[in-house]
């Protein structure tokens, strides 16, 4: 293997896609994940609580977050910039944690993108680059549960 076929490797084990199919229509999608206020109502796994949701959805625009894991005991920050919005269409801004002294961890790109599916919404969630597997899957596992609560609060709203 060529030492460019191993980056292309490294780079796609580092990416992470998830496709969802909601049972919603794509206006109502984007609102849940342009506006804050509904934001604030679905965002984080399952049994997090977001403390806070502040969001300048333009581009060059910035978000914080803050949500409290379900023991209580902790806060999770995150914050990023967007880069471009097409409304209804498609979402890409930075994602980066935020540490107890407001330092930024690793950034990553995310782009969502919206699209009909019949009388439904399909989502695709893009994120990248992790800096490894193991950062690549705990993601995997927050964004699905995250998710499964978008499903939630889609069907109440």
């Amino acid at each position: 293997m060529t030492a460019r076929s191993n980056a292309t490797t490294e780079s796609v084990e580092r990416e992470l896609v998830i496709t969802r199919i909601f049972d919603a229509p794509r206006s109502l999608v984007w609102s849940a994940w342009a506006e804050p206020e509904r934001m604030a109502r679905w965002a984080g796994p399952k049994g997090f609580i977001m403390t806070s949701c502040e969001m300048d959805c333009r581009p060059g625009g910035a978000f914080r977050m803050s949500m409290r894991s379900p023991e209580g005991a902790t806060n999770h920050r995150v914050r990023g910039v967007y880069h471009e919005i097409e409304e209804g269409e498609r979402l890409v801004y930075t994602w980066a944690w935020v540490d107890e002294e407001g330092k930024a961890g690793h950034e990553t790109l995310i782009t969502i993108t919206f699209a009909d599916d019949g009388d439904k919404t399909r989502l695709t969630l893009h994120q990248a680059f992790f800096e490894s597997v193991t950062a690549r899957d705990s993601h995997r596992g927050g964004w699905t549960s995250s998710l499964d609560c978008l499903a939630e609060y889609l069907a109440q709203a």
